[in-house]
């Protein structure tokens, strides 16, 4: 995250990634103000047995980029909504990527959606995983099924 105050959003990827049972590490830091602890961090996130990163910033923005130009693992971009454009300057920030530096990007606030397809990524050589994914979309499905019973219930 790039700050703090991110934190509030990316919970969301956090609790999704622990429910589907995929390890995660937390950390702040800033592609502007801590860019030698960004760079270090994405160069050394292989090595340390990460194999997707998730990077969220807002304004500005520049975390998922500033990652995924040290790294070869993929890099998943959460833009976080702002005051100022309500999260219009942070999409913008984090989708515009220069060819052959890519970033996946999510929608505003969506980290739950980051989680999953991180998640999804892993799962590609990990059938326990895609099993915990396949019945996290039942659960889900059901979930809606349920609410339109319920719905149709009271007519």
């Amino acid at each position: 995250m790039g700050s703090r105050s991110d934190m509030p959003v990316m919970e969301k990827a956090a609790a999704l990634l622990a429910e589907l049972g995929v390890p995660a590490e937390t950390r702040v830091m800033s592609a502007h103000r801590t860019p030698g602890l960004v760079a270090d961090y994405a160069r050394t996130a292989g090595d340390r047995g990460l194999r997707v990163i998730i990077a969220a910033a807002g304004g500005a923005a520049h975390l998922a980029g500033a990652v995924a130009a040290q790294t070869l693992l993929p890099v998943i971009g959460v833009p976080i909504a702002t005051q100022v454009a309500g999260g219009l300057d942070s999409l913008l920030s984090t989708v515009q990527m220069p060819r052959g530096v890519p970033v996946a990007t999510m929608a505003i606030g969506g980290a739950e959606n980051a989680a999953l397809l991180a998640a999804e990524i892993l799962a590609l050589d990990d059938p326990d995983l895609r099993r915990r994914l396949a019945a996290y979309r039942e659960r889900q499905a059901q979930a809606i099924l349920d609410d339109e019973t319920n719905a149709g219930a009271g007519r």
